[in-house]
């Protein structure tokens, strides 16, 4: 089906996915981010206590995710979508406060298990679950939500915050939230059981078989496809959740970062659909070692940008993994694996990416608090890439075989 007949058809279920996408931003590092130095002085923390703090949040939703991911085996995306949207509204009400002590940890860890964890899970099981055939369009469509977020957060709340308090912000976070529900709750009144969908569309993987989230954990596939996966959420948080560190660095303007964030989507979106088509035409096997390359190339030659217009042109070349992020690993692991335990997998992929999105911030506040700023760290970031590409390279060239046969 062409694009415009195929996004007449199915408008009301990829623009749902888009919504969710979206409203996941305020879960998500680069929205949190923005008020990190209101939230230290708040609290009287340093930049490795509040990434230790935002570190300890996000591992704690991971291990949650591994419960909570596989209930989009079992609920509608209008039932699950929404009560985890409300309880993201409750989350950034809750930042709203102020919160210091211990209610500091209990918003962020909602914020990151609500927003970047739950409502993207819920997001990226349904693309792929309803969409067989075109499966790389339904995901890049709905990822254009992650796109339009990235770019629109950062530079409407870094502007609001020149004269609005910044916890007034969070109040209008929620507002929005609140403000898309019943447009989603709309939109998905037709949508059926993830179990129906899942009898008329089940697509087996490799062997011709449904994986299991516990067959998958035994196949060495999984663990070597695995450092590809957590790379980009990783660095990539690391670097949002440092902006204003790097920022100083660079001697660059807070805001002037931010203005080069727009590149980084762009380029996110164009990779977005080139993946999606790509995919569709081609399948996950001979993307899958080559989408983190250009994260790499960015990491090596970021420590040498010293001006704003080439610091642009670095935030494109980190989109382009970017937005194959959002549709390249997602599509995978419903064609090497199958579509029926799709949400216990994927569940436990997000567990894995949203630890990493940890790890990242930690690591390097770490760093940064004994004398390595973040453009000091970047070469090392570079060489993961270099390594899990070779290492998918090596095992797809092994497992690819045994796919099933095209249609």
């Amino acid at each position: 089906m062409r694009f415009l007949p195929f996004l007449r058809a199915n408008a009301p279920f990829l623009f749902a996915g888009f919504l969710l996408s979206f409203l996941s931003g305020f879960g998500q590092t680069y929205f949190i981010s923005i008020f990190a130095a209101e939230i230290r002085t708040l609290s009287g923390l340093g930049h490795g206590d509040w990434g230790a703090l935002y570190a300890a949040c996000t591992m704690a939703s991971a291990v949650v995710m591994l419960w909570s991911g596989a209930l989009t085996d079992r609920f509608r995306v209008r039932h699950l979508g929404s009560a985890v949207l409300a309880l993201l509204t409750l989350a950034c009400l809750l930042m709203a406060t102020g919160p210091s002590g211990w209610l500091l940890p209990v918003g962020i860890f909602a914020l990151r298990l609500f927003g970047q964890g739950m409502v993207v899970q819920t997001a990226s099981v349904a693309m792929a679950r309803w969409f067989v055939a075109s499966r790389g369009r339904a995901l890049a469509i709905a990822a254009l939500g992650f796109s339009v977020g990235e770019v629109a957060m950062p530079l409407g709340f870094v502007w609001m915050k020149s004269f609005l308090h910044w916890q007034t912000l969070w109040l209008i976070a929620a507002a929005i939230i609140v403000a898309c529900l019943p447009i989603i709750w709309r939109l998905l009144r037709l949508e059926r059981t993830p179990q129906s969908i899942a009898a008329e569309n089940d697509v087996a993987g490799m062997g011709h078989r449904h994986w299991s989230r516990g067959d998958m954990l035994r196949h060495p596939l999984f663990w070597c496809v695995l450092p590809a996966l957590i790379g980009p959420p990783c660095f990539i948080t690391a670097f949002f959740f440092q902006q204003v560190h790097l920022a100083e660095v660079k001697g660059w303007s807070h805001l002037g970062l931010v203005a080069t964030f727009p590149a980084y989507t762009a380029a996110s979106v164009t990779a977005m659909f080139a993946g999606g088509w790509a995919l569709d035409k081609w399948g996950t096997a001979r993307l899958m070692p080559v989408y983190v390359l250009p994260l790499g190339l960015c990491f090596a030659v970021f420590p040498l940008i010293d001006t704003l217009p080439i610091a642009a042109l670095g935030m494109a070349v980190m989109g382009l993994t970017s937005g194959a992020q959002t549709t390249i690993p997602m599509a995978f692991w419903a064609e090497f694996y199958g579509t029926r335990h799709l949400g216990a997998i994927r569940a436990t992929v997000a567990s894995a990416m949203v630890l990493s999105t940890a790890i990242g911030p930690a690591l390097s506040g770490f760093f940064i608090d004994r004398g390595y700023d973040l453009p000091a760290q970047m070469p090392f970031f570079a060489g993961w890439f270099v390594m899990a590409s070779a290492l998918v390279f090596w095992r797809l060239g092994i497992d690819r075989t045994a796919l099933p046969a095209r249609p």
